[in-house]
């Protein structure tokens, strides 16, 4: 299950990374970097409840989780108002 993981980690990477060609190491290296940046700071998982590997390692993800729950339960309660005065005009 673990190497499951780490190669579709793999993966990801090397389909971005086959889109274009580097000319040098550092070029490579960069775009590395970058795309280790935006999968642990920008991509949500959904193995870790849809938020990212740094919510997560910083403690945010309850956080988080909890004010979707809020927007969520906001959001019905709107849609229910809004039903039921139409239903009664």
């Amino acid at each position: 299950m673990t190497q499951g993981k780490i190669e579709r980690y793999h993966r990801s990477m090397k389909n971005l990374l086959l889109l274009e060609y580097y000319y040098t190491p550092s070029e490579l290296e960069e775009q590395i970097r970058v795309f280790v940046e935006y999968y642990n700071s920008q991509r949500y998982h959904e193995a870790l409840d849809n938020v990212t590997p740094a919510d997560m390692y910083y403690g945010r993800d309850r956080e988080i989780q909890q004010r979707r729950e809020e927007i969520k339960h906001k959001t019905m309660r709107s849609r229910w108002n809004y039903n039921c005065s139409v239903g009664l005009a």
